[in-house]
């Protein structure tokens, strides 16, 4: 017999999937009382929908109530998890964004790509980028605004000659694509007027990819993007804390804005984000960040950077690495035995064991997609890089690893694209970096920050990331795919080769790392694109 008389069924099925079985989805409108119907769960012996009927039903504010005593009262953090919203920002710089993607946990991003849209087209007769209020009542105003123009005009007038002269050096007459029978063939060779356009049509996609990979290098950290979030209470207000304890006006003014919104949404779950607790905690992040200034000042020295791509500095001897996988390995199939126990053992294991079990692993594996277990992420890996902050923007996506960075600079110098200098336009390239250099040693004296704004993505930048080699194997068969950037493919690549180099052994398990180079990276992506599209049709 149900639980819920029939009037009580008619009620419940507009706040839940199902009246009757035991798993069901929570819909009722309010994202307030779903989180705390969620929390109110753990509390009582009671059925989710039998709460709703008591507690919920007959007090439109029973959400907000629960809160304000459970997250302000008594300080659970944990359910503030419980309440989720979807924020979309648009027109912030690449300075901001990378500011906000900084938060690893509980918040996912989808951002503006430099690769499939081009960033050539003005509002009101203006390219889109930052104009820092700072920077624009200054004296150096008319130099930043010369400065960001020079590089937008550099960029906007080179993408259709860029296509061109990838067209012009890897003809589509040169490339294979499949005909209806679904052999790869020459373009040439394609007698249907369907595959004819879907060839085209790959081609295009691929041409257009490749040149604004090599031109974004032009655009400054001012240029304005969109970013889609979607995250957490308890997330969002520690992404809030952030922004409005920043030294940069655009963030902080961003807090009021993405604040604003949450409270329409979750606003029970960000109450604290700028309340006297959440302003004790942005003074703590301000200290924080004096005390490191003030102590790299006086207890640092320093010297001009030499010039490296990735430098492993951090990492265990492989020995020692290889006995505490493997015990983690084979920990759970070994009931009875303690990790210490195992341990032990493994450690008096031959050279030729620890090579058959690690094969074992990775053996099983038959694509990228297929997780190592944890038991690899028992040993770690500091890398140093000094990349331009174009490539930066890629590694930044990865979550599971600590990334520290310093400010964006103009004194590491700038990369350029090969294809730069064979394209012919090494000048106007280089114009813009001097230019970006010039000013940004103006700003830079007094507003280190603000200075920021008129770096180039082609600038080189200093960051750290230590990673776990699960993550690793992640990180560097995801970054060294065929359509990848070939900026971070390479970096990709030269960290599996230090990999490989300190923990030989242990590195087989990066099993589907690509050492090879591609002069069109996307084609063949774009290929597996089209043939989803005709499947859909």
């Amino acid at each position: 017999m149900s639980e819920f008389s029939e009037s009580e069924k008619e009620i419940l099925l507009k706040h839940f999937s199902n009246v009757d079985d035991s798993v069901f989805a929570v819909v009722t409108p309010r994202q307030v009382d779903r989180g705390a119907l969620m929390s109110r769960y753990s509390r009582t012996d009671k059925s989710m929908r039998k709460i709703f009927l008591d507690e919920f039903l007959q007090n439109e504010n029973r959400g907000e109530e629960f809160y304000n005593k459970v997250l302000l009262e008594y300080g659970d953090d944990s359910v503030a998890e419980l309440g989720e919203a979807q924020i979309a920002i648009e027109g912030l710089s690449n300075i901001a964004v990378k500011k906000i993607e900084d938060r690893r946990i509980g918040l996912s991003y989808l951002e503006k790509s430099s690769r499939y849209v081009a960033w050539d087209k003005k509002i009101n007769g203006e390219y889109k980028f930052f104009k820092d209020s700072d920077i624009m009542s200054s004296k150096y105003a008319d130099q930043y605004l010369e400065s960001c123009n020079l590089d937008f005009d550099v960029y906007s007038r080179n993408i259709q000659p860029m296509i061109a002269y990838i067209q012009e050096k890897e003809p589509i007459g040169d490339q294979k694509f499949k005909n209806s029978s679904g052999e790869e063939v020459l373009f040439s060779q394609l007698k249907n007027e369907e595959d004819v356009k879907s060839a085209t049509r790959i081609y295009n996609a691929t041409v257009k990819a490749k040149a604004l990979d090599i031109l974004r290098g032009i655009l400054p950290a001012s240029t304005l993007t969109n970013v889609g979030i979607t995250g957490n209470g308890r997330a969002f207000e520690y992404l809030l804390t952030i922004l409005y304890s920043s030294n940069l006006k655009e963030e902080r003014e961003l807090a009021e804005k993405i604040h604003r919104e949450l409270d329409t949404t979750i606003k029970s779950f960000v109450k604290r984000s700028d309340d006297k607790h959440g302003k004790l905690l942005q003074s703590y992040l301000v200290e924080l960040k004096d005390a490191a200034g003030a102590l790299g000042k006086n207890h640092l020295r320093g010297r001009k950077s030499k010039d490296f791509l990735v430098e492993i500095v951090e990492s265990e001897y492989e020995k020692r690495a290889e006995d505490k996988v493997i015990s983690a390995l084979l920990y759970e199939q070994s009931t009875g035995m303690s990790y210490g126990e195992i341990l032990s053992q493994v450690k008096k294991m031959n050279t030729v064991t620890r090579k058959k079990i690690t094969k074992t692993f990775s053996s099983l594996r038959t694509n990228r997609r297929q997780r190592p277990p944890r038991g690899f992420e028992m040993t770690d890996y500091t890398f140093d890089l000094l990349t331009n902050f174009g490539m930066f923007r890629d590694f930044h996506r990865h979550r599971v690893l600590t990334l520290e960075r310093q400010l964006l600079t103009t004194n590491h110098g700038f990369s350029i694209p090969e294809e730069i200098l064979s394209f012919g336009i090494r000048k106007d390239f280089e114009d813009c970096m001097y230019k970006s250099k010039e000013v940004f040693d103006l700003l830079g004296k007094k507003t280190p920050e603000q200075a920021q704004y008129v770096v180039n993505f082609a600038y080189k930048y200093h960051y750290f990331m230590k990673l776990n080699l699960r993550e690793a194997v992640h990180l560097i068969e995801l970054r060294t795919v065929p359509q990848g950037h070939p900026d971070y493919r390479k970096v990709a690549q030269e960290m599996f080769k230090s990999i490989k180099k300190v923990h030989p052994n242990l590195s087989q398990i990066i099993k589907y790392v690509d050492l090879k180079n591609y002069n069109l990276e996307r084609l063949e992506s774009e290929k597996r694109i089209e043939e989803k599209r005709k499947r859909l049709r």
